[in-house]
């Protein structure tokens, strides 16, 4: 260290953190600055970021809005930063990370190495078994209204490191920079997009929510990803009471449930009597609710409370592969769709199949169709037959089951 360099930070940090962002991919900022145009000055784009940030005067430049349409409806608007803003939140992130991670307690899943989504939807299946009541709850807009210095608070308690709690707090007050040029001042929240951002919000709700949860409800399991939460209870009432506590919390804590998102659900199955105006809820994609499943010991059928890929992420799904318009690709081979498509199925198929996989069979049927209706423009024999495309596609995929992957015995046959 020097006076004109005051911070201790290592050049093959800053090296590292540009490997990480690179794989992350994401687009330019306000800069209009790519991936690949930062990386053909590498050199000279790192050595600028190390500069700056040990001598203290890196300032991040404004956070470009991106509106993304929200699968409930509305937008969202996420924080992009430049590239060079990137590497730099992630020299910070890649040594508060560690720092944190040990802090954090076990039912916190989202953004946190070594833990999924599925792990939270593993965890809230067996509870569900186990206790009759789900409290479901939602933050409306936790990116955007985090109190900074609740925030702050608790990052000083972790770390003494001036210059990454220095740059925290310039992050935090970067201005928004809208599509017409307008620069939007900040005084709460943290950019959603931001390299950073996950690690200080789940910071936040870690005492905001979890500690807090802990010590007041230890006789209830909880499950936080990100802002959405699950709360299991013994009873109706006890779910009532805390719904009502929680929200005293966050309100103390500049939070909100939001109330369309927030709900007590039960747990109906075979095994639990009367009902209620909620049974089943949708949590990480999955729905969870009464349905029949196999007993594969005694082999029988019988009625529990479980979960299976949601309804609308099948939709998506659905329209995710229509838009992909293979079925008017008459330039492709069936082994060229098979090679373009298969990555995405099997995506679809490690994330939702993992639990409830004949779920998937309405996916797979919509896949065959597209297919079909590939072939009966492909081919002039098939045009006007949907029945001869159909039996086309059933050959293929018994003679080839291994062409896609939904195809592979033990998933769905070809049904068109």
């Amino acid at each position: 260290m020097s006076a004109a360099r005051p911070f201790d930070i290592p050049r093959k940090l800053v090296a590292a953190a540009f490997r990480a962002v690179k794989s992350n991919a994401g687009g330019a900022g306000i800069d209009k600055e790519t991936i690949g145009q930062f990386e053909s000055k590498l050199g000279d784009n790192l050595y600028k970021i190390w500069n700056r940030m040990s001598s203290g005067t890196y300032f991040p430049p404004p956070v470009k809005a991106v509106a993304i349409p929200k699968k409930s409806g509305g937008e969202r608007v996420l924080g992009v930063p430049t590239v060079s803003d990137r590497v730099a939140q992630m020299v910070v992130k890649m040594v508060l990370e560690p720092i944190l991670e040990p802090v954090f307690l076990p039912d916190s899943y989202g953004y946190r190495p070594e833990k999924s989504a599925l792990d939270a939807v593993g965890v809230t299946r067996k509870r569900c078994w186990k206790y009759d009541w789900v409290l479901e709850f939602d933050i409306k807009a936790l990116f955007d209204n985090i109190e900074h210095g609740l925030l702050l608070k608790a990052l000083d308690k972790h770390t003494d490191c001036k210059w990454v709690r220095l740059y925290i707090k310039r992050w935090l007050t970067a201005p928004l920079q809208l599509a017409d040029g307008t620069l939007v001042q900040r005084t709460r929240g943290t950019p959603q997009g931001g390299v950073v951002s996950p690690l200080l919000a789940n910071l936040f709700l870690h005492y905001t929510f979890d500690v807090w949860m802990t010590r007041t409800y230890p006789n209830a399991p909880w499950c936080r990803y990100a802002d959405d939460g699950l709360v299991h209870c013994e009873s109706m009432k006890e779910a009532q009471a805390i719904r009502a506590a929680l929200e005293v919390r966050f309100a103390a804590c500049g939070l909100t449930m939001h109330p369309a998102k927030t709900k007590i659900v039960y747990c109906k199955d075979a095994n639990r009597a009367g009902t209620h105006d909620h049974t089943k809820f949708i949590f990480l994609g999955y729905e969870f609710r009464q349905r029949y499943v196999k007993n594969s010991k005694v082999d029988c059928m019988f009625t529990s409370f479980t979960a299976a890929v949601s309804p609308a992420a099948l939709t998506a799904m659905r329209q995710k592969a229509r838009r992909l318009n293979y079925r008017n690709r008459t330039d492709l081979s069936l082994q060229d769709i098979a090679t373009k498509l298969n990555p995405i199925l099997r995506g679809w198929i490690a994330y939702y199949g993992r639990f409830q996989p004949s779920a998937l069979y309405p996916l797979y049927r919509h896949i065959d169709k597209l297919l079909v209706a590939w072939a009966m423009r492909k081919y002039k024999r098939f045009r006007g037959s949907w029945r001869q495309a159909r039996l086309f596609i059933k050959e293929v995929s018994r003679k080839c089951p291994k062409l896609f992957v939904h195809w592979k015995p033990g998933m769905a046959s070809a049904s068109a």
